[in-house]
């Protein structure tokens, strides 16, 4: 049986019971990747006839156009147009982490009951760009299912202590920035019993409009007036980080504005920025290239695997740390911007961990 994989869409009706679907909004994505309604035809699979009547049919359903076309300069999205796409790609930003868990954890079910489980791995993990291209990479090793399930980083290494996970994924900052996200942690870590798998190291910093217009250049910045912040939610290891670097700067959380106001990952932060509902949010390079903001590097940190020790040579494991280590994982890794690999698969204490920095 072929895996279930959950996407979520956002579907639109008006009060004639209209309705519009997912293609309406991949074609609005494409016409504003390409500039043009022939690629965007073509990305989506469809004549350019068909697109251009797909356009007119939405133009009608909304009293008012979506694109803009101009001869030799080919098309672009009105306002509302880039306002409906936008509203998609939160809608996906906000849900997806849910819905891959809970396919996840569906497709692990399902393969019980039909008894098509042979080799079974449980991953809770903070979620990262990295951790999350593992289920397509575990594709080459078809014998090995995984129910990979995101939590925060404290609620992983928890599960890992009670015994209902394998791996636990969580990000540490190197250096004095990882006071705080340590601190949390350290109970949860049983540095006699347990092994580290190090995975990736990124940067964490602030997302900004194109040309930050602001100026905003470090955590200090928050709290001038005008710039408007979204946070990440309270318990994951990204909100330790920025709680270390406010502490650091000497920053009252009470005067920066939104301050309050959570998202639950990264992308989610940095679509909110990418609206205009804050000037500025906080986490990992990938989000801000995805929704084209400028981006000011403030920290790194190391994602990293825990995992009990007598557990490192089992079968299912070793297959996880040789796709870590192989060519695939590594090319997929240069991919992402502030991503880097050096250390990718490599079983430590959590002393060794530490003193890389050291």
């Amino acid at each position: 049986m072929s895996k279930i994989s959950l996407t979520p869409t956002l579907s639109l009706v008006n009060d004639k019971d209209q309705k519009l679907g997912p293609e309406f909004f991949t074609l609005l994505e494409y016409i504003h990747e390409t500039g043009r309604l022939t690629e965007a035809a073509n990305s989506l699979g469809v004549s350019y006839r068909h697109a251009w009547n797909l356009v007119n049919q939405w133009s009608d359903f909304f009293g008012t156009e979506l694109v803009n076309f101009k001869r030799g300069k080919g098309a672009s999205l009105t306002e509302l147009g880039n306002k409906l796409l936008w509203a998609q790609q939160r809608v996906s930003a906000r849900m997806g982490l849910q819905l891959d868990s809970l396919a996840s954890e569906i497709n692990m079910e399902i393969n019980q009951a039909l008894k098509q489980v042979k080799n079974a791995l449980t991953i809770h993990a903070s979620h990262g760009y990295a951790v999350a291209h593992l289920p397509e990479l575990l594709k080459s090793v078809p014998s090995l299912q995984v129910d990979l399930r995101y939590m925060g980083a404290a609620e992983s290494l928890a599960s890992l202590h009670r015994g209902e996970c394998d791996l636990a994924g969580f990000h540490l900052p190197t250096g004095t920035h990882g006071r705080t996200v340590l601190a949390n942690v350290m109970p949860l870590i049983n540095q006699r019993n347990q092994r580290f798998i190090h995975l990736v190291t990124r940067t964490q910093g602030l997302f900004v409009t194109e040309g930050n217009p602001l100026g905003i250049k470090n955590i200090t910045d928050l709290e001038l007036k005008g710039v408007k912040f979204i946070n990440r939610q309270v318990g994951s290891a990204t909100r330790m980080l920025l709680e270390q670097l406010i502490k650091e700067g000497s920053v009252a959380s009470g005067k920066i504005e939104g301050y309050q106001v959570e998202e639950f990952t990264h992308a989610a932060v940095a679509a909110f920025v990418a609206s205009g509902m804050a000037n500025t949010g906080f986490g990992v390079q990938p989000a801000a290239a995805q929704f084209d903001l400028d981006f000011v590097p403030l920290a790194k940190e190391r994602y990293i695997f825990a995992c009990h020790a007598n557990e490192t040579n089992k079968p299912e494991v070793r297959d996880l740390i040789n796709l870590i280590r192989g060519n695939a994982f590594n090319r997929y890794v240069s991919t992402l911007p502030g991503y880097s690999s050096p250390l990718a698969g490599q079983i430590m204490t959590f002393r060794e961990i530490l003193a890389l920095d050291t």
